[in-house]
C-alpha cells in the first residue's frame, strides 16, 4: 500500500533572490494564498497530508526553502537571515495584495515569527506549529562553538544515501512511530531523489548539517516577537519530543507575556511533526484562524 493523494498539487518554480525555488499550489489561483513554510530537513511536498484535509476552497502555496526539497542549493552556504529576505521576496511574488497569512512548522515558524516582528505590516495571521526558538546561550560558549564549526569545515559532509526509498521509510517510521507505514513511505519519497547507480539520496543539502558558528541570541529574537501585530496561534504537540528541551523557562504559556495576543492550542497525542501526524486537526485550526481572505 502507498499513501493515496486526494488533491494533487500544481508544481512550479520561481526565482527568489537569484535561486530557483520549487513551490506547490493547492486550491484556486489567488493573490492571497495561505503560505506554508516547512521545517528543517522537511520539504513543501509533505504538506500534502494537510492539503488533503483542508477546505478545498482555501488557496495554499507551499515553498521549498533554499537547499531543501527541489529548490536550488546555495553555493555560499546557509545563513538564517537569508530566510527572512527569501520570505519577503516570496510575499512579493505570491501575496502582492496585502498582509499575508502564514503557516510555519518548526524552522519555518521561527522564520515567520521573526519576519512578522520585523515587517509587522506584511503579516496578518500566523499559525505557528512548534516554532518557539532555541534555549538561551551564554557568551562563554562562543570559543567551543567556533572551534566546532572550524572542525566541521575540514570534515566531509554526510552523504545521506540509502539503498532504497523503503530503507529510508523504515528510518522515518523508526524516528516517528506515530506515522502509518503509508505516510512514512510518502515522506521518504518526498525527501529523496534517485542516485545514478541505484539507491536514493536525501534532497536536502548536507551543508545544512554544519554547526552555526554564531550563538542563538534569544533576547534579540524575543524583541522581534514583541513587535508582532498579526494574530498568532501557537500549536504544540501533547507528546512532542522536542518541546521539553526547547520550551523557555516557564513553559510555552510564558510566551503569552512576549507575543501580543498569543493563542495556544495543544494537540493531544501528537509529536513535533504536527502536520504529518494530525493533519485533520491542524487543517481545522488553520481554517478557523487564517481562513478569511482579503476582501
Amino acid at each position: 500500500m502507498s499513501y493515496r493523494v486526494q488533491r494533487p498539487g500544481r508544481h512550479g518554480t520561481v526565482a527568489i533572490r537569484g535561486l530557483e525555488h520549487h513551490f506547490i499550489r493547492w486550491g484556486p489561483e489567488s493573490a492571497d494564498p495561505v503560505l506554508l513554510l516547512h521545517g528543517f530537513a522537511d520539504c513543501a511536498a509533505t504538506f500534502q497530508f494537510l492539503a488533503d484535509e483542508i477546505d478545498s476552497g482555501l488557496p495554499l502555496v507551499a515553498i521549498d526553502w533554499r537547499g531543501f526539497g527541489a529548490s536550488a542549493r546555495s553555493p555560499g552556504g546557509y545563513w538564517f537571515p537569508d530566510y527572512y529576505a527569501d520570505l519577503e521576496a516570496m510575499l512579493d511574488t505570491f501575496c502582492p495584495q496585502g498582509p499575508a497569512r502564514l503557516v510555519g512548522h518548526s524552522m519555518g515558524a521561527n522564520v515567520a515569527m521573526i519576519f512578522a516582528g520585523v515587517r509587522p505590516a506584511r503579516v496578518r495571521a500566523l499559525v505557528n506549529l512548534e516554532g518557539i526558538g532555541l534555549p538561551r546561550t551564554q557568551p562563554t560558549q562562543a570559543p567551543a562553538r567556533l572551534a566546532q564549526w572550524l572542525d566541521e569545515l575540514r570534515a566531509p559532509l554526510p552523504a545521506g544515501e540509502y539503498a532504497s526509498v523503503d530503507e529510508l521509510a523504515a528510518r522515518v517510521a523508526k524516528r516517528n512511530p506515530r506515522l502509518t507505514a503509508d505516510q512514512a513511505g510518502f515522506i521518504a519519497a518526498c525527501w529523496s531523489g534517485p542516485l545514478p547507480g541505484g539507491g536514493v539520496r536525501l534532497l536536502a543539502d548536507p551543508a545544512h548539517r554544519r554547526t552555526n558558528p554564531y550563538l542563538y541570541r534569544r533576547e534579540e529574537m524575543e524583541a522581534c516577537w514583541r513587535a508582532i501585530e498579526a494574530r498568532v496561534l501557537l500549536v504544540v504537540g501533547g507528546a512532542s519530543e522536542l518541546l521539553p528541551r526547547l520550551a523557555p523557562e516557564g513553559g510555552v504559556e510564558s510566551l503569552k507575556a512576549i507575543v501580543p495576543g498569543l493563542v495556544i492550542e495543544q494537540v493531544a497525542g501528537a509529536g513535533h511533526m504536527l502536520h504529518h501526524e494530525a493533519p485533520r486537526v491542524i487543517a481545522r485550526l488553520i481554517e478557523r484562524f487564517a481562513g478569511t481572505s482579503l476582501p
